[in-house]
């Protein structure tokens, strides 16, 4: 905000006058960039991020009102939640237990940790003896920029002499995201099994081995890249014969699995890091028709018809088994 205020201009608009900037200015850029081959959904991230800092302009008096407000951006379509059920998730935790950093997985189908929260965690964040896993940073994706000065011809990734522009981890920013997480036993009896092979590991690195803390490090002790994570787990859908899908499947499974469970609304909110009940809306159609599969068989076991129908003399449970201790 405060380099558009100084330049009086908007960068990827062109050369609009922050006070003479139209919602017609703005959706024509969110159509460039639709056009240029950019994603609703990263398009909605940039419209939120400048309606927030045009909004800072019209508070200190900048601006009369926020033209951000009145512009439209693309309607994003929300991708459909796919969790695995149940035997898939057997079938993933028994293929991944000989893999390395097997606990990662088990930690993102149980707690349904986020990629980048899984990645950050250290071995500071848990206590295996309460049995509590604290959130508190996140890995972030690397970006880079050139070191060559961009004359390799390649993109900033791919330069021979890129340079790191954003650093390793983040601290969660919001409230939702800080959070304690309660462990199941079985995954605190994982995550001792985990901690002690990464000791081997440490002993058989010897001095190539760099002592940071992370809960799912490398061979040498470094941080896992988020690259390498989902690498790790397309190999584990394939070892495990498990249909394919996105990493944050495993997120959507713990999800649907803590609503189906009847955990509260806001307990769940509470654990997966959401801070909107919209989140947990997207899962409520799997939910309902879990339940609702229940009933029927309830229905069918306490309501069961007499073979022989009603008979002569019965009140009003006349046509039904009631159960008997």
């Amino acid at each position: 905000y405060g380099v558009a205020v100084r330049k009086h201009l908007i960068p990827g608009l062109g050369a609009h006058r922050l006070d003479r900037l139209k919602p017609e200015h703005i959706e024509h850029f969110y159509g460039t960039m639709q056009a240029n081959g950019r994603k609703a959904g990263t398009i909605h991230q940039i419209h939120r991020t400048f309606r927030t800092a045009l909004n800072e302009a019209v508070r200190r008096g900048h601006l009369g009102q926020n033209p951000v407000r009145l512009a439209k951006a693309p309607r994003v379509r929300e991708q459909e939640v796919e969790p695995y059920p149940v035997e898939d998730v057997q079938r993933l935790l028994r293929a991944a237990d000989e893999r390395r950093n097997s606990a990662r997985w088990a930690v993102a189908l149980a707690l349904g940790l986020r990629q980048g929260e899984a990645l950050g965690l250290k071995w500071t964040d848990v206590d295996l003896d309460r049995g509590v896993l604290m959130v508190r940073r996140s890995r972030r994706r690397p970006r880079y920029a050139h070191g060559c000065g961009d004359t390799c011809g390649r993109k900033a990734g791919y330069c021979p002499q890129r340079q790191r522009t954003n650093p390793e981890t983040a601290d969660t920013k919001s409230r939702a995201g800080r959070r304690a997480v309660g462990l199941p036993a079985q995954l605190v009896d994982l995550l001792r099994t985990h901690r002690a092979r990464q000791a081997d590991e440490r002993a058989a690195a010897g001095d190539d081995w760099t002592d940071e803390g992370w809960l799912f490090a490398t061979p040498n002790g470094r941080g896992t890249s988020p690259r390498t994570d989902y690498d790790d787990w397309k190999e584990l859908l394939d070892g495990a014969k498990v249909r394919d899908g996105r990493l944050h499947d495993a997120r959507h499974t713990a999800a649907t699995v803590l609503l189906i469970l009847g955990v509260s609304e806001r307990a769940v909110m509470g654990l997966m890091g959401w801070s909107t009940t919209a989140m947990a809306a997207r899962y409520q159609h799997m939910v309902d028709s879990v339940r609702s599969d229940v009933a029927r068989q309830v229905d069918g076991l306490i309501w069961k018809p007499y073979r022989d129908g009603p008979k002569d003399g019965d009140d009003g449970m006349a046509g039904v088994r009631v159960p008997v201790r």
